[in-house]
């Protein structure tokens, strides 16, 4: 693929990843493409550089353009290695005393991440850098994700290069918004709620930030699926409200099961929802990945969590997602567990208190059921799902 010109004299000169279908626990099953830009100024500067193994065709997109020797910057706005892995083939290339741009935080974890001594320039927030014609401006937004990340803001270009804001896992030949329009706003979703959901805090801070300083972005180029140049209002909205994580009348019955007790029970408890009017779903742990599972339950207004008892404890892929979850702060949701077993009977309790844990409403003690659910189990498995779907309203108007 040829490089792109997504303004004048600014390139797209990345990398597209269609065969990647796990993103360390993530499920990629649309791949994702690592974004990095070329500005011709004065100055010629790289914006970012790519996973190791596409650096050569970053470099192949560069010399299309121009001899990579004759980039004079790098900027590198977050050094996690889908973005940083790439830069000791392109230092090398281009040459290792080049002046490497970074947060302050950035020019530690690209010291400890490679042992090349390069020539790191650490910025500071709101620093600026002129190029000739263009200034860029750098603007910190440590912990989105990593305590390194920051955006660079082209001034006279009106662009906005954010790292992994406002990203998306996604492989396909459209480069912008108004090419593939609203279907790619589910990718978006699920990008946020895997990956900056525990920072919600610090992105409403950051939109307010952006909006004080009053800038005017008229394109958004993040690291990862399509970039903003249409309808930015679209994403940044998007993220004020997911921020936000407002709770909607919607359930998700998480479970797996062993000889399918706990999934009679889920699908009673679901069946009890929906005769509440609310939008519920189960999902199993074993058909769907985590990743699946949690961007349903961002959303969600309420959650259950169902396991079988196994070896005094949970079942593995509960336990996986239990871990999972609470590592990503959920907040603002009602929640319940449930679960068979056959003697000892653990698991709802474990569940319960792991819920608990994460600060998450918990309405009922839990509702745990010994062997074969009986028509009396399946009556108290849908009065649990009636129970919370009559309470989500109330819950969903507190917010």
């Amino acid at each position: 693929m040829k490089p792109l010109e997504v303004r004048e004299d600014i390139f797209w000169v990345g990398a597209i990843d269609w065969n990647i279908r796990d993103f360390h626990g993530y499920a990629t099953e649309r791949g994702t493409t690592y974004n990095a830009f070329l500005i011709l100024d004065e100055q010629i500067t790289l914006i970012d550089t790519v996973k190791k193994e596409f650096a050569d065709q970053l470099l192949e997109r560069v010399s299309q353009i121009v001899d990579p020797k004759k980039i004079d910057i790098v900027i590198s706005n977050h050094t996690e290695m889908d973005h940083s892995g790439g830069l000791p083939r392109v230092m090398h290339r281009i040459g290792e005393n080049k002046p490497l741009y970074c947060s302050q935080m950035g020019a530690k974890n690209l010291s400890g991440h490679f042992p090349e001594k390069w020539n790191l320039r650490p910025v500071e927030n709101g620093g600026q850098l002129s190029l000739g014609k263009r200034t860029l401006v750098f603007l910190e937004t440590r912990m989105l994700h990593w305590p390194d990340s920051m955006f660079t803001y082209d001034a006279t270009d009106k662009v906005l290069f954010s790292s992994d804001a406002f990203g998306q896992h996604y492989a396909g030949l459209e480069r912008f918004d108004d090419e593939i329009g609203a279907a790619i706003m589910p990718h978006a979703l699920k990008y946020y709620a895997n990956i900056l959901t525990p920072y919600s805090a610090l992105v409403t801070k950051l939109l307010e930030k952006v909006a004080e300083l009053k800038l005017d972005i008229q394109m958004i180029c993040p690291d990862h699926g399509i970039l903003w140049r249409k309808d930015l209002g679209r994403i940044v909205e998007a993220y004020a409200r997911w921020a936000r994580q407002k709770p909607t009348n919607k359930a998700v019955v998480v479970y797996d099961t062993m000889w399918h007790s706990t999934q009679s029970m889920a699908e009673a408890i679901v069946a009890g929802l929906g005769e509440a009017g609310v939008d519920a779903r189960p999902m199993h742990l074993r058909s769907y990945n985590r990743s699946e599972v949690i961007t349903e339950v961002f959303e969600a207004g309420a959650v259950l969590v169902g396991s079988p008892t196994l070896n005094n404890g949970l079942f593995p892929t509960v336990s996986d997602f239990l871990t999972y979850m609470k590592g990503l702060k959920l907040r603002n949701k009602l929640a319940a567990a449930f679960g068979s077993y056959g003697w000892s009977g653990e698991s709802v309790k474990l569940i319960a208190q792991e819920l608990q844990e994460m600060k998450l409403e918990v309405v009922d003690p839990g509702l745990a059921v010994k062997w074969v659910p009986r028509a009396e189990d399946e009556a108290a498995c849908l009065a649990l799902g009636k129970k919370i779907g009559q309470a989500l309203p109330e819950f969903i108007g507190r917010f």
